[in-house]
């Protein structure tokens, strides 16, 4: 699993039948001690009600991934299936609402 930034949405008016009721996120790896996202942005199917701004955790493993929406043959990936309230790293603890 990964943590990262929710940054965006994506909205797609033809799917497949099993991303019906689930919103699609745009989810960027977020660094806890800088505050900051880092690496690639990705699209992840939602299952916990996440929004923009929200610090989630991201499993970006597919069979994992499909396990979760009980899809064993759906084309996903990656599944966010996580909202972080705080965090604590080194002594330093950080809270995100």
């Amino acid at each position: 699993m990964k943590i990262c930034k929710v940054v965006g949405n994506v909205w797609a008016t033809r799917k497949q039948a099993c991303l019906n009721n689930h919103t699609l996120l745009l989810v960027a790896p977020y660094d806890t001690e800088t505050g900051k996202t880092k690496g690639e942005t990705v699209m992840a199917v939602d299952v916990v009600g996440a929004g923009k701004g929200n610090i989630v955790l991201v499993n970006d493993e597919g069979n994992s991934a499909r396990g979760m929406l009980e899809q064993p043959v759906a084309g996903i990936r990656t599944v966010v299936c996580g909202i972080v309230d705080e965090s604590l790293l080194d002594g330093k603890h950080r809270k995100f609402h």
